[in-house]
């Protein structure tokens, strides 16, 4: 398959890095656009097609991912729609807040015909194939979502939802990830008040979080079954959690993901 990718600020230089690494299509059918050469720059080692011009990226491929900041999003389409075959190509959406109506109304060329069209949310992980992907088909028949979801699914994990989740989904896994991030940095600076060094507390902090996740995908535990796996009674577990909930823990962290998906 053939793809095409205009914009390569953060997130669409994630989904090329995780195009390049996941091998699903081979890297001379990959096409980069963006306005700014220099952030074409990187992708030159590995990706073979790069250019400025977003009309003349669209006409490469089969299934198109535009991933530009929200205010963008009609500008770019508007654009590429009248070289846009909506008989034989695919177009993905990677920005957040934009409805399925704005897109069928930003698309509509007056004909009555439809491109088969997905909103999509993953986070940046997707360069380390290891997103939380959101999937939402707007115009699309089952077998092309299931097409699309298979190519996302070499760079992470996909879920198929509805549009009216699209905006939790966002604040729990795209921001969530920077919300992780954060628990990171503060366990890190705990441990060096405990006595490691950065790097060494970062570290730490870093395989018991991934051993966490490594755990309860395997068992499928709920998190708080796997809690009381390591809470002896009396123990120092307990007290380091009691602490953290009297500091308000579970409430801030539900708190800010209510305050992110406003």
């Amino acid at each position: 398959m053939k793809i095409s990718v205009i914009g390569a600020g953060a997130m669409g230089g994630a989904i090329v890095e995780g195009l390049v690494k996941g091998q699903a299509v081979e890297n001379e059918d990959i096409c980069v656009a963006d306005a700014s050469r220099r952030a074409l720059e990187r992708f030159t080692e590995h990706v073979s097609n790069i250019t400025t011009d977003n009309r003349m990226a669209v006409m490469g491929g089969e299934l198109v991912f535009v991933v530009v900041k929200p205010w963008l999003v009609e500008q770019v389409l508007r654009q590429i729609k009248e070289v846009l075959d909506y008989d034989k190509q695919m177009l993905v959406v990677v920005a957040a807040g934009i409805k399925s109506e704005q897109l069928t109304a930003w698309l509509d060329k007056g004909d009555g015909k439809t491109i088969p069209t997905w909103l999509c949310i993953p986070n940046i992980a997707i360069a380390q194939l290891a997103s939380m992907t959101f999937l939402v088909p707007v115009h699309a028949a089952q077998e092309q979502t299931a097409q699309v979801k298979a190519l996302l699914d070499t760079m992470g994990q996909t879920i198929i939802t509805e549009e009216r989740l699209l905006g939790a989904g966002t604040t729990l896994a795209s921001c969530g990830i920077a919300y992780a991030m954060r628990y990171v940095r503060a366990a890190s600076e705990g441990g060096v008040e405990l006595g490691f060094k950065a790097d060494d507390a970062k570290q730490i902090v870093l395989q018991t979080m991934k051993g966490a996740v490594e755990l309860l995908q395997a068992t499928g535990l709920h998190p708080e079954a796997a809690i009381d796996l390591v809470t002896t009674p009396g123990g120092v577990t307990i007290k380091g959690l009691n602490e953290m909930e009297h500091a308000g823990f579970t409430s801030s962290v539900i708190r800010g993901l209510k305050a992110g998906a406003k």
